[in-house]
């Protein structure tokens, strides 16, 4: 059984706003708990310079009401945020929820955002566009 294509386009639609949601709530712990000074201090304490938490605070907050929204929603989800964050966590463990954070949440979402960049936008996107995205359709490598 084949499921419809406005089924399909609905369900990519859940997992590009879910996705979002997700993007949103990241920045918002960055500046409303942690604050972006805490934020900083703790790149620099895991050796990264402390400057980069407001661009990456930026990219994280626009990023989701990027996807939201569904603007350039595929090319959005190729930000390689989480893959950083996966690799800081590497070192806790698998878990997430070890002290420090494991690896399993940032490497799920990476998989999320990649699952969102060869599906498509989804329904209710606002602006789509054909910059990088794979041409795997017109190979007939997807159906």
């Amino acid at each position: 059984m084949n499921p419809s294509s406005s089924s399909t386009d609905l369900g990519i639609a859940a997992l590009r706003i879910s996705l979002g949601v997700m993007w949103v709530a990241h920045a918002l712990l960055k500046l409303l708990v942690f604050t972006l000074p805490g934020t900083a201090q703790f790149f620099t304490s895991i050796g990264f310079p402390g400057f980069l938490a407001y661009p990456v605070f930026a990219v994280e907050l626009l990023g989701g009401g990027a996807l939201l929204l569904g603007l350039y929603a595929r090319q959005v989800a190729l930000v390689p945020v989480m893959a950083v964050a996966a690799w800081v966590h590497v070192p806790n463990g698998w878990v997430h929820t070890s002290p420090g954070g494991g690896w399993e949440y940032p490497v799920f979402l990476i998989a999320a955002s990649i699952s969102l960049w060869l599906l498509g936008d989804g329904t209710g996107a606002i602006k789509r566009s054909a910059w990088l995205v794979p041409a795997l359709r017109a190979e007939g490598l997807l159906k």
